[in-house]
């Protein structure tokens, strides 16, 4: 196999793991949020609109994972600092 050939193999794997991971962990970190988040507003509904307010920022925050994740899938596929030692 052509060692370009191999980089680029190699890249597009890692950029569809990096995504995969990268969306599944924080997909799951949100649920549990949510959940522990119904839970507290049963328990305490007068402090429902506190709980929801700290919910949405913790779930702004798990979601800048999952969206550098992505940044660093498209930095891997189309600027990939490994290519340019392979070519002439």
């Amino acid at each position: 196999m052509d060692p370009l050939a191999l980089v680029v193999a190699v890249s597009i794997f890692t950029a569809g793991f990096t995504i995969a991971v990268g969306g599944m962990m924080p997909s799951r970190g949100e649920g549990e949020a949510l959940t522990k988040a119904i839970e507290s507003i049963t328990r305490q509904p007068e402090q429902a609109n506190n709980i929801i307010r700290l919910f949405f920022i913790g779930a702004a925050v798990v979601e800048s994972v999952a969206i550098y994740c992505l940044v660093i899938a498209l930095i891997i596929l189309f600027a990939n600092p490994f290519i340019h030692l392979f070519t002439k």
